[in-house]
């Protein structure tokens, strides 16, 4: 037993982290991440509101560059896709914890993982500014329809408007995302319900635009004679004779489609996500995600190139689902009602697909944080409200640079765009390949596996992988422009990760040495039995070393026989961070044991046991409550930021506490700061507290009543205030609701 004030039993006594002094205390580590989980509908749907977006600027993209047969080969993507759902679903199934740079590390080592995760950032960096300038090419198209209608002279430059536009998207969200307000699945489900709505009315009109005009040609048969190349489509092809030989043709062909399937990569963000059974419906969400591809981005496609005249069609490169609506058949005012729903539906979900974009790369650079391969001044929290700033003020940056340099050229940023798309697609095929002769704990293995002499032979997997290598090779020689962008890009990332893991590792051998050492106990999920914690006890929650006031406060006035006291620090996960939570190093860094050595320091002086407990969630309010709920703690205390309110942090956290799901244990809650009061709020049913004057009103109202010869000695205060209580729910109910408002109101004010 350690004769530490902390308390607990050593952990593995022989572990390096019993070389530091007297005091080695035990650390309980959840290691599984607090979540709100979502059913595969919300799941898909989020999904969707990246990948959907594509079928507003993917027809454009890919005529440009392969001609009028495009449509056949985004539907081919579109199929395609299951394939890749595949690879996906086996990622997650092998359960490896710390996301894609730990996964492709274990398989392939730190240089490839670097690689990897520097392809997926220029996906996601790429992603915002595609979506938000496609979003104002179809608005400065309308604007302009709209003017034309009105027989104003007026004209905007659809680019120009674009650009504006996308960077006025990309800053509200920049905004949202620093303040940590991240979009609900019930507002994407909303969102997707609402976008349904659109895809099916276009599916219906074009039928009927069809029927009336006698029917209408299919797009060109996808074969090597009926592909029209364009010289920058080609890239270094041109002038060889690759692009001549059918089955380069028609893999450069599927390489300019490709882009079709961008935002699949967020299947692995909400897979932690996903209520049980986790993997059943992780299929189902992804059979949703590849069918509804297929009936949306593949046949509009399809009906974009039947519908509209092959004369006017390159005016609504930019603008494909506008000009469908401007040549079905119908009602003029008709057509411009629809046209103006479609805009709406348009901008939501593209601007979604931005806000998805800041969330993936904040998360996946956090997790590159988290494994040391990013300086801790990037992680370093807002001030006012928690978030990885500087992280996100980066990304943010990018995009904008991006957006600028575009010009709002929505062909250009489809070119750029392609490179992160298809080579994250192969790193993470091939982690998965590589995983597979290292794991047998696959829940999932992707399909066409033989066995020869006991041994498994993942065919499928391997050919899989091999035909996204061809694409990503075929991608890199016929887009300069991708080529240029991305490998640049990811050789200036590249080179930060080593850098930052190089001087990451200088500091933290220099700082262990003056730092308390702990034993970590992990455990799945937070329990009373793991820490040894009484019901009753007082968590306290801790982010800073430098605010420990009331965690002073507490061990002050704590009768430890009545109560025993949990310490508690949130370790932020950020929102799309990966199919899987943390790995067990990732959870307890240098900043924890930076933190919980001060927790030591100051228990110590006070001469009280103390147990420590790090909870990964992506809501640090979520889980304070949870745990809280869990350990059937009687009050949590919480310091708060001197930027925001005690009682907002109060209304946050009670917020969450009404989010649990049934029993909800009751508990208080106290916020502690200095130079203010310190609020007091009890979660749950309680008795209130009632100011003197509200008992002497009650206790004359029971006077008067109890006069009443039918009630005599029987009727008692409790009752006075239950008919209180049904006649205020029944006036709530009633037109009076807006007087007792306002009655209420001018009650608060007077308190």
């Amino acid at each position: 037993m350690s004769s530490s004030p902390l308390g607990g039993s050593s952990a593995n006594p022989g572990s390096s982290s019993a070389g530091h002094a007297s005091t080695t205390t035990k650390v309980v580590v959840a290691t599984t991440v607090a979540l709100s989980f979502i059913s595969f509908w919300r799941g898909a749907a989020i999904v969707l509101s990246d990948m959907a977006s594509t079928m507003f600027y993917i027809g454009g993209i890919t005529e440009q560059a392969i001609g009028k047969t495009a449509p056949w080969f985004i539907l081919a993507v579109m199929l395609y896709s299951f394939a890749v759902r595949s690879v996906y679903m086996e990622s997650c199934s092998m359960f490896v914890r710390g996301g894609v740079y730990v996964v492709v590390r274990d398989a392939m080592g730190p240089m490839m993982a670097k690689i990897s995760v520097s392809a997926l950032i220029v996906d996601y960096i790429l992603t915002g500014p595609i979506s938000s300038v496609s979003a104002g090419q179809y608005l400065g198209h309308l604007i302009n329809e709209t003017l034309a209608k009105l027989h104003q002279p007026y004209h905007i430059d659809p680019a120009t408007f674009a650009a504006s536009f996308g960077v006025a998207v990309t800053l509200y969200f920049w905004y949202s995302n620093l303040k940590g307000i991240h979009e609900s699945s019930q507002k994407a489900l909303r969102i997707m319900q609402i976008t349904t709505v659109m895809v099916v009315l276009l599916l219906g009109w074009s039928a009927y635009t069809l029927i009336v005009r006698g029917g209408a040609p299919l797009p060109p048969s996808p074969t090597l004679e009926n592909l029209r190349f364009t010289p920058e489509s080609l890239g270094w092809f041109e002038g060889t004779f690759w692009p001549s030989i059918a089955g380069v043709g028609l893999l450069i062909a599927f390489g300019h489609s490709l882009l079709a399937m961008s935002g699949f990569e967020t299947l692995a963000q909400v897979y932690r996500e996903i209520a049980y059974p986790k993997m059943k419906n992780l299929k189902i969400t992804g059979n949703i995600v590849c069918f509804y591809a297929v009936m949306s981005t593949g046949l509009i496609s399809m009906l974009a190139v039947m519908i509209i005249p092959d004369s006017v069609r390159p005016r609504y490169y930019d603008n494909l689902i506008g000009g469908m609506v401007e040549s079905l058949d119908g009602n003029a005012l008709l057509k411009y009602g629809f046209h103006l729903f479609v805009v709406i539906v348009g901008t939501l979900i593209l601007s979604g697909a931005v806000n998805t974009s800041i969330i993936g790369a904040n998360g996946v650079l956090n997790r590159v944080a988290e494994d040391g391969v990013l300086l801790k001044w990037f992680r370093k929290p807002h001030a006012k409200y928690g978030t990885s700033a500087r992280i996100i003020h980066l990304i943010t940056i990018l995009q904008l640079l991006t957006i600028l340099g575009s010009r709002g050229d929505v062909y250009l940023l489809g070119e750029a765009y392609a490179f992160g798309v298809v080579w994250s697609f192969f790193m993470k095929a091939l982690g998965v390949l590589a995983l597979r002769f290292q794991r047998h704990d696959q829940e999932y293995k992707f399909p066409f596996n033989f066995h020869i002499a006991g041994r498994e032979i993942p065919f499928g997997l391997a050919t899989m992988t091999f035909s996204l290598l061809l694409i990503a090779i075929a991608n890199l020689v016929s887009k300069k422009v991708a080529t240029v962008y991305g490998i640049t890009f990811t050789i200036v990332l590249f080179i930060l990760f080593s850098v930052s893991e190089y001087v990451n590792r200088q500091k933290q051998k220099r700082k262990e040495k003056g730092l308390e050492q702990f034993n970590l106990e992990h455990q799945v999920e937070v329990t009373a039995d793991c820490l040894e914690a009484r019901p009753g006890c007082v968590l306290v929650a801790v982010r800073g070393w430098k605010q420990m006031g009331h965690l002073r406060k507490v061990l002050e006035k704590t009768n430890l026989r009545r109560h025993d006291i949990v310490v508690m620090t949130v370790r932020p996960v950020a929102v799309g961070t990966g199919e899987h939570d943390l790995a067990d190093e990732q959870l307890f860094t240098s900043y924890e044991q930076e933190l919980f050595s001060h927790v030591v320091q100051v228990a110590e002086k006070e001469g009280k046991p103390v147990d420590l407990l790090v909870v990964p969630a992506v809501d640090p309010f979520d889980a304070m409550v949870q745990t809280a709920n869990k350990l059937k703690a009687s009050r949590l205390v919480s310091g708060v930021s001197p930027k925001m309110a005690s009682e907002e942090l109060a209304r946050r956290i009670g917020l969450a506490w009404e989010k649990l799901d049934e029993p909800r244990h009751p508990f208080s809650l106290e916020i502690i700061a200095e130079g203010r009061s310190s609020v007091f709020v009890n979660l749950g049913p309680h008795p209130p507290r009632l100011w003197p004057e509200d008992l002497d009103l009650l206790h004359e109202i029971w006077l008067k009543l109890s006069g009443d010869e039918q009630f005599g000695s029987r009727l008692h205060h409790r009752d006075v205030v239950g008919l209180a209580l049904s006649r205020l729910e029944k006036d709530l109910n009633s037109a009076d609701r807006d007087e007792i408002v306002g009655q209420l109101a001018k009650e608060l004010r007077k308190s």
